[in-house]
């Protein structure tokens, strides 16, 4: 059966021939409409990247990972990345964005969306089983939704989806297919799906801890995982998806996560010896990493520009944060310029002080703000405070970039009548807290489109209440009527309209200061192949192998 073409692909089309949309920006949203990635390819005249032969893959041997191992439980309640890398090789997602941003179907087969974007068909993958012999099917999907549709459970995915889908709009239609019945439009569901904490979970075993049941649909089984040491996956023999050769995914016969902590010194000097292979670098700076072993012919480094950031983010409802002129001031102590040359050398973007980036579709021409302590002076004395401020400045002790962030960010504030006291700590107590203090330095992954972290940090649930990732408690009524409108509109001239508004207010009044943006490395022994960089730092290994 044909399947139908949303519309709106031919006014993508016609904007990406006019020049209003980049051809990479239209296989992204036409992908997101339901188009596979091959067509869409085709429709950009590109031409179509293939696979690797099955003559130049070896299988077997043993890939070793230096991380940091973490406490798991239940994977919708995921804070960071570490822990999603080593249980994305056990569970899967339906979807997956790759490293350029363009998003393809995993455990689903295929998507469909209504006209107005309220309505979406997802077609399930067909003779997946779970590593316990399970089949996959559309009862694991509507569990997994209502879990993380569940405030008990306290999932960011509530935050990101809650605002357009409640668990009476997720209709099973037969084993094989759901459809979704959204409150308002929203493009980009598909993309939703692969948030790292919406792991897919078997129904019938999983009771809240995925270590007591650690059955998924992935390549790997998970053998062993001890918190702060070491975990062991081995791969399946009946993983349903197939390599270049024909055979079962995965390449490698196991993989073995060994904790190191997030001292950078140790892992470089065991990539240098060998005795590692591939260093996850989600949960560290790796700024050291990358100039230790750039030039290093036993290292491979993989680069890529994202909306990773650093994230100076204020409480609103704690004083003296509580101000909007306080947290202008604040902004108005930052030199964008030097922040990004001696935090990040120079790798990466300056930011802008509000959560979006200058790669995003959406994204509105803004100019940086300048350093002007003047200013601050200016705003704290209106705001009541003409002797100037003191405050505690958390950050983690294992992000150097982030110390040298918050020095630069002492030192420069003076000027502006803000003394600063940094109260550095380990980063696992960091993530312990990183929600609870008043003023702090949050590292914050990237998101391909514009309004997927506004929707998880930015803006309160139905009642009003600031969602679960919502750090710095702030919620303005105007943001977030103009975030759901920017959801819902896929004309990229009107979004980007709609984002010079949403920049505007969040630079103004919003509660967040952003140095830089990040550039992200993957970093991996030279004789690791297969290996394709992702602004994430997802570990996609499903057909990684050994030269």
């Amino acid at each position: 059966m044909t399947r139908k073409m949303h519309p709106a692909v031919k006014d993508l089309k016609s904007d990406m021939e006019k020049g209003k949309l980049s051809r990479r920006e239209f296989i992204r949203m036409s992908t997101l409409l339901g188009v596979s990635a091959f067509t869409a390819t085709q429709m950009a005249g590109l031409g179509w990247v293939k696979k690797a032969f099955a003559g130049n893959i070896k299988r077997g041997g043993t890939m070793r990972v230096a991380t940091s191992l973490q406490k798991i439980a239940h994977p919708a309640n995921y804070s960071w990345i570490a822990g999603s890398n080593v249980t994305r090789q056990v569970a899967e997602y339906l979807t997956l964005t790759d490293g350029k941003n363009i998003t393809h179907p995993y455990l689903l087969e295929n998507w469909e969306a209504s006209d107005d974007l309220k309505t979406w068909t997802f077609n399930l993958r067909k003779g997946v089983t779970f590593n316990n012999g399970d089949a996959f099917v559309a009862d694991d999907v509507i569990f997994c939704m209502n879990q993380w549709l569940d405030d008990k459970v306290g999932s960011s995915m509530k935050g990101m989806i809650g605002g357009y889908l409640d668990t009476t709009g997720i209709e099973k239609v037969n084993d094989h297919q759901i459809k979704l019945h959204l409150k308002i439009p929203e493009i980009a569901v598909p993309e939703h799906m692969f948030h790292y904490p919406a792991q897919i979970l078997n129904h019938r075993t999983f009771e809240g801890d995925f270590l007591k049941a650690p059955h998924g649909t992935g390549p790997y089984t998970m053998e062993e995982y001890r918190e702060g040491e070491m975990a062991i996956i081995k791969a399946r023999s009946d993983y349903w998806g197939k390599g270049a050769d024909g055979k079962p995914l995965p390449y490698l016969d196991g993989m073995k996560f060994i904790d190191m902590g997030t001292e950078t010194a140790p892992m470089i000097a065991a990539m240098k010896s060998g005795d590692i292979d591939f260093i996850d670098m989600s949960d560290i700076a790796g700024t050291d990493i990358f100039m230790a072993l750039k030039d290093d012919p036993k290292a491979q480094i993989l680069t890529a520009p994202t909306a990773s950031a650093r994230v100076l983010r204020m409480r609103a409802d704690m004083k003296p944060f509580d101000n909007e002129k306080v947290r202008l001031a604040i902004k108005k102590c930052q030199n964008h310029e030097k922040i990004l040359a001696l935090a990040q050398m120079g790798q990466g973007l300056e930011g802008q002080d509000f959560h979006v980036y200058q790669l995003h579709p959406e994204y509105c021409e803004f100019k940086t703000p300048a350093y002007d302590p003047q200013g601050a002076k200016k705003l704290l004395a209106e705001a009541g405070y003409p002797n100037g401020i003191e405050v505690n400045l958390a950050v983690g002790s294992g992000w150097p970039d982030v110390v040298r962030y918050a020095e630069i960010l002492k030192q420069d504030a003076i000027a502006g009548g803000v003394k600063i006291n940094i109260q550095t700590m380990p980063n696992s107590q960091y993530w312990e807290k990183w929600d609870q203090v008043d003023f702090g330095i949050t590292p914050w992954t990237h998101r391909p489109l514009g309004t997927m972290v506004l929707n998880l940090a930015y803006k309160g649930d139905e009642n009003g209440k600031p969602v679960a990732w919502n750090e710095t408690k702030w919620v303005d009524e105007e943001f977030s009527a103009l975030l759901e409108k920017a959801n819902g509109t896929l004309d990229v001239e009107k979004r980007r309209k709609i984002f010079c508004d949403l920049q505007r207010i969040q630079y103004e009044r919003g509660t967040v200061g952003i140095g830089y943006w990040r550039a992200v490395w993957m970093v991996a022994g030279a004789n690791v192949k297969g290996l394709d960089g992702h602004p994430n730092g997802y570990m996609l290994f499903n057909e990684v192998s050994f030269s």
